[in-house]
């Protein structure tokens, strides 16, 4: 775990390649790009999801332009390049050009001056032009970016789909993921991946996950084999892509491991940089794990809702012990008495039972049990 806040954003090492080229070829890119210049510099890199658009960089003011961003010039900027003489639109188309660009698009779908896409072909910089305004040009462009360009990584794992909430379950190779996905499928809920999820990074802190293409729709059991999900339990048992909600951590059962009974623990697992909240489940023959991973995520539902439940029934128990009549100098209580039996029962729950050295009694119950010493009164 780490300090990093859940918007995080990735490291750098993290973005895959991407290059003018691949923008220009995409089929899913929404507008059309013409090619003014720069055909043999199509391996520039692209490693920013943003355009940008910086039209003080014609006029000389040049910080701030990152060469490896989308350059994007609408109809003010050439109307302000068309507006200055010969030798100034030169000076200035040249001083821009020279910054080393990887693209630069013009909307609108207007062809700017010979001056301008000649200073493109001095330096060999692709220039495109593109047939529609600058907003639609603009959000055409980040939709591919931010595709592409998002940050990736890929986990042993599997990550289902319970109740909406993107469950991913994690744990050492044999420990039950894959029984527990198919569990849950017999219950109703969709698999998204098993095995291999690829995840990749959204903002403003979102974190997706999918399977590897040759794992879509696949799970393997052992003793059974490789089993195709969607030909089992039909098309709605699956699902291609979906949001990382919460990791549920599977455990070897261990008696000399305290795991966390009240849910007051907050634990986090970082996954692209972003946190997202981790519980740690112990797994042991007979407990049903389907059963749990489900109230697991209607719980997550219920946080999201403002519910937590530790809290709220701590706040009760304080508030009980803060209401209770106070004890009187001579030692005598003011509450009612009690009748002795010869089998004590257990004492009324206090903050003393919730603290992590009380002594206790082994109890099945959540609020651990405290009986009174033998001899006591």
């Amino acid at each position: 775990m780490t300090d990093e806040s859940r918007g995080a954003k990735p490291n750098a090492e993290m973005i895959p390649k991407f290059t003018v080229g691949q923008l220009v070829e995409d089929p899913h890119l929404g507008v059309a790009l013409r090619r003014l210049s720069g055909h043999d510099a199509l391996d520039r890199p692209l490693n920013h999801p943003r355009v940008q658009k910086n039209g003080l960089a014609l006029a000389g003011h040049h910080a701030g332009v990152v060469p490896t961003r989308v350059q994007l010039l609408g109809q003010t900027e050439l109307s302000y390049l068309n507006a200055l003489s010969h030798e100034a639109r030169s000076v200035a188309s040249r001083g821009f050009f020279s910054l080393g660009l990887s693209c630069v698009v013009v909307s609108g779908g207007n062809d700017p001056q010979r001056t301008f896409v000649s200073a493109a072909e001095a330096t060999g910089t692709p220039l495109f032009v593109a047939d529609a305004r600058s907003s639609r040009t603009i959000n055409a462009l980040h939709a591919v970016l931010d595709h592409r360009l998002a940050p990736q990584t890929q986990l042993h794992g599997v990550l289902v789909d319970v109740y909406g909430v993107g469950v991913l379950l994690l744990g050492k190779s044999g420990i039950g993921k894959s029984e527990c996905a198919l569990e849950l499928l017999i219950r109703g809920h969709r698999l998204v991946a098993d095995d291999v999820v690829r995840c990749d990074w959204r903002p403003p802190g979102l974190v997706f996950g999918q399977a590897a293409e040759l794992l879509q729709h696949h799970v393997e059991v052992r003793g059974l084999g490789i089993l195709d999900v969607r030909e089992l339990f039909g098309i709605t048992s699956v699902t291609d892509r979906k949001q990382i909600d919460l990791v549920v951590r599977l455990c070897d059962w261990n008696d000399q491991e305290e795991f966390d009974r009240l849910g007051l623990d907050e634990r986090h697992h970082t996954i692209l940089g972003t946190q997202i909240r981790e519980v740690r489940v112990p797994v042991r023959p007979g407990r049903d794990m389907g059963s749990i991973i489900e109230v697991t995520a209607r719980n997550e539902l219920l946080r999201r809702d403002g519910r937590h439940t530790p809290n709220e029934l701590l706040d009760k128990i304080e508030e009980r012990l803060i209401s209770r009549p106070a004890v009187e100098r001579d030692g005598d209580s003011m509450a009612p008495p009690t009748t002795e039996s010869d089998d004590p029962k257990p004492a009324t729950p206090s903050w003393s039972m919730l603290a992590p050295n009380a002594k206790t009694t082994e109890s099945s119950a959540w609020i651990p049990a405290t009986r009174r010493k033998e001899g006591s009164e």
